[in-house]
């Protein structure tokens, strides 16, 4: 098997990717903080995962970025979707778009250790809680 570069996926890919890894990575995060009812687990969760707190954190880290990942995360923030969750605007949307993009990208870059510590940044932003 060929091995792919980040640089051979659209933004649209990482945004793809970056979802499903951010939202595994919270998931986990939220577990590691002890026992809770599923249910718990579950709405504990979905705060990250809302594009209303990703479009928050956005800008909220954008001073721990390079140069590199911010463009990374504009150009993610570029992509059109046919589809916007009732649940955002549209400009929510796509800076939450923007922030799964980087994710992705760092995650096919073979870069994970970046991609959690960004995580771990944007999960800090709720009362102050640590990442392990």
């Amino acid at each position: 098997m060929r091995v792919l570069s980040p640089d051979d996926f659209s933004p649209a890919a990482w945004a793809y990717i970056g979802d499903a890894y951010y939202e595994l990575a919270m998931r986990v995060l939220t577990l590691s903080e002890g026992p809770k009812h599923m249910s718990a687990v579950h709405q504990a969760t979905a705060h990250f995962v809302r594009a209303s707190f990703q479009a928050r954190a956005a800008h909220a880290i954008s001073e721990l970025l390079t140069e590199k990942e911010k463009d990374i995360l504009r150009r993610g923030r570029n992509v059109r979707s046919g589809h916007v969750p009732k649940s955002a605007s549209v400009t929510e949307y796509r800076h939450s778009t923007g922030i799964e993009s980087l994710i992705g990208y760092l995650y096919l870059a073979k870069d994970e250790e970046r991609a959690l510590e960004i995580i771990c940044a944007i999960r800090q932003l709720k009362e102050g809680d640590t990442c392990v």
